[in-house]
């Protein structure tokens, strides 16, 4: 036996599809957008921290305290100042 279905279900049907469809593309959306393992260079937040180092550096600051005012450890603060040694050498 076929079963028999109206329009007015179809219609319902297609709609509880669509919604279905719309939550699986924004499921699908924030795995394609989710950051993955492993540090991410030169983004808003390290570009922030960087600025604020090279200020400190070129005013006198210790390493350490730069590093307490970021809340940053102190060999971020050292790669930091790796990547200042590195452009400041690429601009001589």
């Amino acid at each position: 036996m076929e079963k028999t279905v109206t329009l007015e279900e179809a219609l319902k049907r297609i709609e509880e599809l669509e919604k279905e469809n719309a939550e699986l593309r924004e499921e699908l959306e924030y795995y394609r957008n989710r950051k993955l393992s492993g540090r991410q260079k030169h983004n808003a937040k390290w570009m922030a921290i960087y600025n604020d180092f090279v200020v400190g550096y070129e005013s006198g600051m210790t390493m350490v305290e730069i590093a307490k005012r970021n809340n940053v450890s102190e060999r971020t603060i050292y790669r930091y100042k790796a990547y200042y040694d590195k452009i400041k050498r690429k601009e001589e």
